[in-house]
Order: structure tokens, then C-alpha cells, then sequence
């Protein structure tokens, strides 16, 4: 029976914490799964996976993960490894930081966007810029099609 628990054990990179309406925490959350924030967070945001903000969900602080998708609002530096959508509802406030990215008609972003490996290296910024003004320039130009 022991043996048996154990093999239906969940891994925690496919667990999915979910930050609820009406529900604020301050302070940092880290998990090596999925977050979904529907509430609001104050404090830094790292997720193993992945880290989806639903329509009234916010972040003020720094998130840190592999993908992202935004619907709400983040005041902070967003870095997400491998892929960020941003979709019409979202604003940012902050640096952004990734390899590729989808921007929705009518999603806002104001602030410095980097993309590409070099983007998104350590999730540490050193200051230069590499060309992020050009693929900024370009991802704003493939948002206005």
C-alpha cells in the first residue's frame, strides 16, 4: 500500500497553485509547478513552469519562469525563459524579458522589452541593450498588423 501511495504521488512541477479572487499575498511565492493568479500578489512570483495572471489577477513585483501568460496587470521585471503572451486585457508596467513573445491587439507594455537567449540568460539584467530597441520596434510593428 505504501508502495502504492508513493507511485500516485503528484510530481510538483504538475501541480497547479491557484491565487484565488479576493485573495492578497505579500510576500514572496515560489513553486516549482504552475501558479495561476486570479487575486493579487505583492512581492516576487517564481514558478518552475509556468505563471498565468487571469483578468483581475496582479503582480506587484518580479516574476521569474519558464512561460507566461497575462491577462492582467504586472508593475515589475517579468522575465519568462521560453515564451510570453501578453493578451488583450494585460498591461505591464517594467522590464521584459524573453526568448519569443505574442502581444495581443489592445495588450499594454510600457517599458524596456529584451528577447532572444541573450534576454533571458539568468533572468539578470546587465544593463546593455544589444539591439532590444529593434526587436522591440519589430514586435510592436507585428502587434499593429
Amino acid at each position: 500500500m505504501a508502495r502504492e501511495r508513493e507511485s500516485n504521488a503528484t510530481a510538483p512541477d504538475s501541480v497547479i497553485s491557484i491565487i484565488g479572487p479576493g485573495m492578497t499575498i505579500i510576500g514572496d511565492c515560489k513553486t516549482e509547478g504552475t501558479v495561476r493568479i486570479e487575486g493579487s500578489v505583492e512581492g516576487s512570483v517564481t514558478a518552475g513552469k509556468a505563471v498565468v495572471i487571469g483578468k483581475k489577477g496582479s503582480v506587484k513585483g518580479d516574476i521569474v519562469t519558464q512561460d507566461a501568460v497575462i491577462s492582467g496587470r504586472v508593475d515589475g521585471k517579468l522575465t519568462a525563459a521560453s515564451r510570453l503572451e501578453l493578451q488583450a486585457t494585460c498591461r505591464i508596467d517594467g522590464e521584459v524579458h524573453t526568448r519569443r513573445m505574442q502581444l495581443e491587439e489592445g495588450a499594454v507594455l510600457n517599458g524596456s522589452v529584451a528577447m532572444g537567449a541573450d534576454a533571458v540568460g539568468d533572468g539578470k539584467s546587465d544593463g546593455r541593450r544589444d539591439g532590444s530597441e529593434a526587436r522591440a520596434a519589430e514586435v510592436a510593428g507585428a502587434a499593429s498588423r
